[in-house]
């Protein structure tokens, strides 16, 4: 396994192919490193007693101890200690752990290789092992590309007036495919070794171009990565474990790249793209019931710190936001831990969650998300948008006057009393408190798709046949 120095360092050795403010980076930017400190944390922490245990695993390949971000799942319990792991290195860094996208990909992909090469007699399958084996023993990095950027929402991907809308193979040649077109809204792909490349939504027939799975490294050539980064406010002489966070959303354009075979995972099966494209998305909402119930333990940490600073933590009204975001984190973490017992070990061997309680528990965290940012905001008043900044705290002419009239209980330090309103002003003031907003809402799917994804396999016709029982109802 890689140690955080090895990780940085192989980032920083790879092309230049980022751009960011109209000019094309290199991984060192100061934008970016906000990311790789959220991505450092899952290689440091690997030896660390609380956490060694959820963070390494055994491979079910190679028999040897691999990072948990690796794995393939293939048990209720795998299932249950990634959900834990994501949600406690969460607590670590403020929000999203971002390395979950790779691992998401590589088990959604476990399945539906194996199911397309039951059919159709390919290898696919024997590829994505030998390149799973090599993510493991490299202990890779990886954003999951899967968001095309749709053009016409009304058209499906052969429909499109331009062609390019979602991503397709354009040439398939001896030694391998060409593929144009771009994905939006994907999570680390500046900072990530490698971009796995899933579809976006069910395929039909006349889409087989666009059914397409593929594995490549992040400075591919023809592969350009359009981001837009986002940090916390981190001055220098106010030392903040919150300030170390940051986040890289790209849009990745593939500009006619070359895939060898031996990377490609699926090219023209529209059946198994839909399965991918499904199974992703299952594990991805899984995923989610761990890091948004620590997202929410952030702002219900901050929101009882700030109440109870104000010598108000124990009024009714205080107690019942405070119950309120409890009760969010908690049955989000419950829908998750009941997705992975009532969960499926596939032919592939890989055990998949219950899709039901996967989207509930997903679907329940995306539409409380912004009423809890509205909670905190409640409990913290409107100082936090209106917080003289941490140089004039820290300014010897200013810092004697901001903490004689930002006090507030005796007992309670003036510069506490400021590091926890700054600590709220992150996370509803700043650049990245509006990208985890839009997250918090969109990452993973929209409730929308959620809801899509619960009425196509909830039992409804059984809720039918109680009422008929309970009513004496006869077909």
């Amino acid at each position: 396994m890689r140690t955080p120095e090895e990780y940085q360092s192989d980032i920083l050795k790879m092309k230049a192919n980022v751009y960011i403010g109209g000019k094309k980076v290199k991984r060192d930017d100061p934008r970016l490193k906000g990311g790789i400190n959220v991505i450092s944390k899952t290689f440091e922490l690997v030896e660390h007693p609380e956490f060694k245990d959820l963070l390494t695993t055994k491979s079910h390949l190679t028999g040897k101890r691999i990072n948990r971000f690796t794995h393939v799942n293939q048990s209720a319990d795998d299932l249950m200690a990634k959900q834990l792991m994501t949600r406690k290195i969460c607590h670590l860094v403020g929000g999203c752990i971002q390395r979950c996208m790779g691992c998401d990909a590589i088990n959604g992909l476990s399945v539906a290789t194996f199911a397309a090469d039951m059919e159709h007699g390919t290898d696919y399958n024997k590829r994505f092992t030998e390149y799973l084996k090599e993510f493991q023993k490299r202990d890779l990095t990886a954003a999951c590309a899967q968001t095309d950027v749709k053009g016409d929402r009304s058209k499906r991907p052969h429909q499109q007036d331009d062609p390019d809308m979602y991503v397709r193979v354009v040439e398939r040649r001896s030694d391998g495919i060409v593929v144009r077109g771009a994905k939006n809204c994907i999570t680390m792909s500046a900072i990530a070794d490698e971009i796995i490349v899933v579809p976006t939504r069910a395929m039909t027939p006349n889409d087989t171009d666009y059914s397409v799975a593929f594995a490549i490294p992040a400075d591919t050539d023809g592969v350009k990565l359009i981001s837009r980064t986002s940090s916390l406010r981190a001055p220098k002489g106010l030392d903040m474990p919150q300030a170390q966070t940051g986040d890289d959303e790209g849009f990745i354009v593939f500009d006619d790249v070359f895939v060898p075979w031996d990377r490609v995972f699926l090219c023209g099966e529209n059946k198994y793209a839909t399965l991918a494209a499904h199974l992703f998305a299952l594990f991805h909402r899984h995923s989610y019931t761990g890091c948004k119930p620590a997202t929410t333990d952030v702002v219900t940490g901050f929101g009882a710190l700030i109440a109870d600073y104000n010598g108000v933590y124990n009024r009714p009204n205080i107690r019942d936001k405070l119950v309120e975001l409890a009760a969010v984190a908690e049955l989000v973490f419950a829908a998750g831990i009941a997705s992975a017992i009532n969960g499926t070990k596939t032919p592939a061997g890989t055990f998949i969650p219950n899709e039901v309680y996967a989207n509930i528990g997903r679907r329940h965290a995306g539409l409380n998300y912004y009423h809890e940012l509205e909670l905190l905001a409640e409990l913290a008043g409107g100082l936090p948008a209106a917080l003289p900044f941490a140089e004039d705290y820290l300014n010897p002419e200013t810092k004697p006057l901001i903490e004689k009239y930002i006090k507030r209980r005796p007992d309670v330090s003036p510069e506490n009393v400021y590091r926890c309103l700054y600590g709220i002003s992150n996370i509803l003031c700043s650049s990245l408190g509006g990208v985890m907003a839009v997250a918090g809402v969109h990452g993973g799917g929209s409730p929308v798709m959620e809801d899509i994804a619960i009425w196509r396999s909830y039992d409804f016709e059984e809720k039918k046949r109680i009422a008929k029982y309970l009513a004496g109802i006869k077909d």
